[in-house]
């Protein structure tokens, strides 16, 4: 097809006025702020949650807000696209973050749970029970919510019996049963004290481990198998609330590398009351983790057993009538197993699901019930996320994974009996799926870069059937101006594959500061094709400062295979910052607005060790540095994570002394600020108070900010706000040589040291 002159100037004129008008809606737009920061959620973030399809799979059920803000209901939407409605809401106002116990405040804290309303539902069929206030509340299908207890002291963790008849729940350390119908209630357990509980999983297990319960209904609801933890012979480490009006302390049983671990058991008990018959999980008083738990069937219990170094993982099966255990399967490392949930029982043949990183990737396996290999399902250089559900009639699997590129996760399914992986749908991006029981429905919720997540409803092929929710709807993402980052490729020093994201500064100036946002550690990846990278508003906010801010996914990161993450083993900190080292080098030559000699680092948690080590090791590229809540040396941090990845003080004293930050400070010569929750019982303050004592020691500048009354990650609006507003003031008086106005939010913040 050709065209003539005039109509290509056309064509021209049309394409320039539209670009034009692009830019103008663009420029119309709010830069992102400190207040922006401290407003959660961010825009376009909010998406259903706790999905779950109908006993008839005609429905599906979800929480989520009715005004984009972290309150929470309960909705129904049917699957065949007909509107979706509100079910239930909580009475009188909610589940404030106040109006809970400090038991269960630590462990939202613990699942990094920041929604309040119906923050939290447990389901069994067409019976839910929700937790509010302190109490339980049941709804059946559709109906009025109804009060099930209405105690002074709260009912943790309920969950109903597989019929819905009864709910258990833990109540002061114990566990209960309520019949429904009578609201008759059976104490289960007794002896519960200061440090001795049944029922709720130990301070591990929830923190380190992604388990967060410590009871299991069996499949035809007549006993339950629970945990007793007793941490009692662990010292206590006293938190004091110092910004409190009153001289309140909580008092937690933290294990540090080296030292004991919580010791655990596991029993088994009928519903309706009796003794307790504790189950041969291992020899008296083996060191080891009870990593998971899961009914086999009536009466045999699978459990998961991680060995006290991490570098074996056993499955186990339980007769509990006979009390027999024998040794299904058994997976070992050189340097660690992690753990997964993908462990399946396949209904019908009683084939076990297993997964495994034994090739170095993690990929499926089907087993008989011995634990025998049938046949490997997956294969390749790339690992399956996460088993999302078996459609035991049809002998599929399905599973998310990131095959075709680390940076996107797609939904996937393969056939038990062996022949090649599917990828069910088509859009570039991230997929999260729940798949109906029949396997002939899922629920997807989609994003990428360019697109806030849309969760829709899809039949087996992945078309779309209806639009149950659009977060792009979200008004905030019209107010505020967000810019889409660049993901790119590239290799570090050594040739390994590493992938950044890069933010432009929003200003026009010749050269800009950058600023790394780093977290660095395991598990986590930053940069990913979602609507999270580009809903990142503390780096909107840096760009929108005239900043260009990057993000770079270094060796010891999730999603890339055990021997990328593994590459950190016993020197954590090291490899890490070489990659990050390499990832500004990569940014300064490929953007040219960048000015390499005014690089800062931030990040929280692990990002906030990353932020230490990098101003330690490589201040040549790093000038200045925001460390959030950091690790400043492993022998405070707990046995769990540190040992999995460092080994004990004792075994790998050399390693420990090269991953401290305390011992480490002579080359540090760049601005600092350090910024702490006074009563984080995750990364101690401590972390921060011995960071102090090292740097006056040594005479090195910086500036601290603690904050009162707030755990490892800020929950206050106040408190997110300075924070973000300090932050950045921080790195325009480094790196831009500005100083914060009189009369500012920030002026306090007395930084000495910083380049005038």
């Amino acid at each position: 097809m050709s065209t003539t002159p005039a109509l290509a100037a056309s064509l021209l004129l049309l394409l320039g006025g539209l670009m034009t008008a692009i830019a103008d809606a663009q420029a119309a737009k709010k830069p992102v702020d400190a207040d922006a920061v401290a407003r959660l959620p961010f825009p376009g973030t909010i998406v259903p949650g706790a999905i779950a399809f109908a006993a008839d799979g005609k429905s599906v059920t979800y929480l989520k807000s009715e005004d984009n803000s972290l309150s929470r209901v309960l909705w129904r939407a049917p699957v065949d696209g007909g509107a979706a409605k509100v079910i239930a809401r909580p009475p009188g106002g909610g589940d404030a973050e106040g109006a809970v116990s400090r038991e269960e405040t630590l462990r939202r804290e613990r699942q990094r749970l920041r929604d309040t309303g119906i923050a939290q539902i447990a389901r069994a069929g067409d019976v839910s029970v929700i937790p509010l206030k302190g109490d339980l509340y049941l709804q059946v299908g559709d109906g009025a919510l109804t009060r099930l207890t209405d105690t002074p002291t709260p009912e943790i963790d309920p969950k109903p019996s597989p019929d819905g008849s009864k709910v258990a729940f833990v109540r002061e350390g114990d566990l209960y049963v309520i019949d429904v119908a009578t609201k008759r209630e059976t104490r289960l357990t007794t002896g519960a004290a200061d440090g001795l509980t049944h029922g709720l999983a130990e301070f591990m297990a929830q923190e380190e481990m992604g388990r967060f319960t410590g009871y299991w209904w069996s499949p035809d609801g007549r006993r339950i198998a629970y945990e007793e933890a007793d941490d009692r012979h662990i010292p206590a480490y006293t938190i004091a609330h110092m910004g409190a009006d009153d001289t309140s302390a909580e008092v937690h049983r933290y294990p540090f590398p080296g030292k004991a671990n919580a010791k655990v058991r596991l029993g088994v008990v009928d519903v309706g009351g009796g003794e307790t018959r504790w189950l041969d999980i291992a020899p008296p008083g083996a060191d080891l983790y009870l990593a998971r738990v899961e009914w086999g069937g009536p009466k045999d219990v699978l459990v998961q057993i991680l060995s006290r170094d991490q570098r074996s993982l056993r499955l186990d099966r339980l007769d509990v009538d006979a009390n027999r255990k024998s040794t299904l399967i058994e997976d070992r490392a050189e340097t660690w197993v992690n753990l997964s949930d993908d462990l399946r029982v396949v209904p019908g043949t009683g084939e076990i699901l297993w997964s495994t990183e034994r090739t170095g990737y993690r990929h499926l396996e089907l087993r008989d019930k011995a634990g025998a290999l049938i046949r490997t399902l997956t294969a390749g250089d790339w690992p399956v996320d996460s088993v999302l559900a078996v459609d035991a009639a049809r002998r599929e699997v399905w599973f998310a994974a990131g095959r075709e590129s680390p940076t996107e996760s797609q939904v996937y399914r393969v056939s038990m009996d062996g022949g090649t992986v599917d990828k069910i749908g088509r859009e570039r991006g991230t997929h999260k799926a729940v798949v109906s029981p029949d396997g002939n429905f899922y629920v997807d919720t989609f994003s990428s870069r360019s697109r806030p997540p849309t969760t829709t409803i899809r039949d087996r092929t992945g078309k779309v059937l209806a639009t149950l929710d659009d977060a792009g709807t979200d008004p905030r993402i019209a107010e505020y101006a967000l810019e889409r980052p660049q993901i790119t490729e590239f290799k570090g020093r050594d040739g390994t594959r590493l992938f950044g994201a890069f933010y432009a500064p929003r200003t026009l100036a010749e050269k800009a500061p950058l600023v790394v946002l780093v977290y660095g550690g395991p598990h986590v990846q930053r940069v990913a094709e979602s609507w999270d990278l580009t809903a990142d508003l503390q780096a909107q906010m840096l760009a929108a400062r005239g900043f260009a801010v990057w993000k770079c996914d270094n060796r010891g990161s999730s999603r890339r295979g055990h021997a990328f993450e593994a590459a950190l083993s016993r020197d954590m900190g090291t490899v890490e910052v070489r990659d990050q080292v390499d990832g500004v080098k990569f940014a300064a030559q490929s953007w040219p607005v960048v000015d390499a000699s005014k690089v800062g680092v931030t990040g929280g948690s692990y990002g906030g060790y990353m932020t230490l080590r990098c101003l330690a090791l490589a201040p040549e590229v790093f000038s200045a540095g925001v460390a959030v809540a950091p690790v400043t040396d492993w022998d405070g941090y707990d046995t769990c994570y540190t040992e999995r990845y460092m080994g004990t003080p004792a075994d790998n004293p050399e390693g420990y002394k090269r991953a401290s930050v305390l011992a480490n400070l002579d080359g540090l010569a760049g601005d600092l600020l350090i910024v702490h929750g006074l009563i984080d019982e995750n990364v101690h303050y401590r972390h921060t108070a011995r960071l102090v004592a090292a740097l006056m020691a040594a005479g090195k500048p910086f500036s601290a900010l603690p904050i009162p009354e707030e755990r490892h990650s800020s929950r206050a609006v106040v408190s997110r706000k300075y924070v973000a507003s300090a932050l950045a003031a921080f790195f325009e008086a480094s790196l831009m040589g500005k100083r914060p106005a009189r009369g500012s939010l920030v002026e306090p913040l007395v930084v000495p040291g910083l380049k005038q």
